[in-house]
């Protein structure tokens, strides 16, 4: 497990209206990949695109199923062992655009 790399869960998830959802690894790689860790940060992706500046815009091009977004407002924790269908890797430029949304979300100045 790497850190920009999307996943499917097989568990419905309450929050998600009781429905398998997509989730994008947040946490950096040395934590995503330490297997003592059990956890990791992870950016929801929903169906519908609010237009947000924290939000990053996915698609087909990125392994999912259709447009949806990664709504970093939302950021939770997730055990690893739900993390169960690897979908694809964030491209280098919706990486860079998952780091904007992410500085955004949590009000970190830019340098």
């Amino acid at each position: 497990m790497r850190r920009g790399e999307i996943y499917r869960t097989r568990e419905r998830v309450p929050e998600r209206g009781a429905k398998p959802g997509f989730y994008v690894v947040v946490s950096r790689t040395f934590v995503a990949e330490h297997e003592d860790v059990s956890t990791v940060i992870c950016g929801p992706i929903y169906g519908a695109v609010l237009g947000l500046s924290t939000e990053v815009v996915l698609g087909p091009e990125d392994g999912l199923p259709r447009t949806c977004a990664i709504r970093c407002d939302f950021l939770t924790l997730m055990f690893k062992s739900k993390l169960t269908h690897f979908v694809s890797t964030l491209s280098t430029f919706k990486l860079a655009q998952l780091n904007r949304a992410l500085a955004h979300a949590l009000e970190i100045p830019p340098r």
